[in-house]
C-alpha cells in the first residue's frame, strides 16, 4: 500500500510539472496585442492592434465541431499542407466567431509574415483577414469550452454592458489560449466589439 501510494504520489508530481511546464510555454508563443483601457469587476475594455489572421468559415454552429473540424484545417496549413510545404509557427489565442448556423476559426499570422509573403494554402476554404484596430470588451472564464459555457459568459458580459452603459455590437468571438493537451490552467475569454 505505501508503495503504492508513493508511486501515485510521483505521478501527481510528475503531471504537475508538466502542466506547469507547458502552461509556461503557451505563454511565450506570440499573441493577438491589446492594451487595456479600463478594467471593470468583471470584465475589461481593451484596443486590439491591427493584425492578420488566416480563417476558414465551418457550416455549423456547434463549438465542438466547428472547433475540430477548423483546427484540422487551419493546423493543416501551418503545419506545412501549403504551396511551399513551410511550417509557420502557432500563436494564441484561437478565436472562433459567435454567430448563428456558422462559424469562422481564425489564427492570428506571426507579425513575420504578411499577406504577400504568406506561403498560399493548398485548401481553398482558407481565407486570410486582414483585422483592422479594435476597441473590445472581454470576459475571462476558465476550464474547458463548451456551448453551454461560451453561452453563460456571453450574456453575462451582455448582461454587464448593459449595466454600465456601454454599447456593443453583435460581433462576439470565443477565444481559446491553450492547446489540447494542457489540462490545468485553463484560459477562455468571449469577446465583443464596441460601437
Amino acid at each position: 500500500m505505501k508503495t503504492f501510494l508513493i508511486i501515485l504520489g510521483l505521478i501527481f508530481v510528475l503531471f504537475l510539472g508538466s502542466q506547469i511546464y507547458l502552461y509556461k510555454s503557451s505563454n511565450r508563443i506570440e499573441g493577438y496585442k491589446y492594451s487595456i483601457i479600463k478594467t471593470y469587476k468583471d470584465f475589461e475594455i481593451r484596443i486590439y492592434e491591427a493584425s492578420l489572421f488566416t480563417s476558414v468559415k465551418i457550416n455549423t454552429d456547434n463549438y465542438k465541431q466547428a472547433s475540430s473540424k477548423g483546427f484540422s484545417i487551419l493546423g493543416g496549413y501551418i503545419f506545412g499542407k501549403n504551396e511551399n510545404k513551410e511550417q509557420i509557427p502557432m500563436t494564441s489565442p484561437v478565436a472562433m466567431t459567435l454567430e448563428e448556423e456558422e462559424t469562422t476559426m481564425l489564427f492570428l499570422v506571426p507579425e513575420k509574415f504578411t499577406k504577400e509573403n504568406l506561403p498560399k494554402p493548398l485548401n481553398t476554404k482558407i481565407k486570410f483577414i486582414e483585422m483592422p484596430e479594435k476597441k473590445m470588451a472581454a470576459i475571462t472564464f476558465s476550464g474547458w469550452a463548451s456551448d453551454e459555457k461560451i453561452e453563460k459568459y456571453r450574456l453575462l458580459l451582455i448582461n454587464l454592458l448593459d449595466k454600465n452603459g456601454i454599447k456593443y455590437s453583435n460581433k462576439f468571438s470565443v477565444l481559446g489560449y491553450n492547446p489540447p493537451y494542457e489540462v490545468l490552467f485553463r484560459r477562455n475569454e468571449i469577446i465583443v466589439e464596441l460601437e
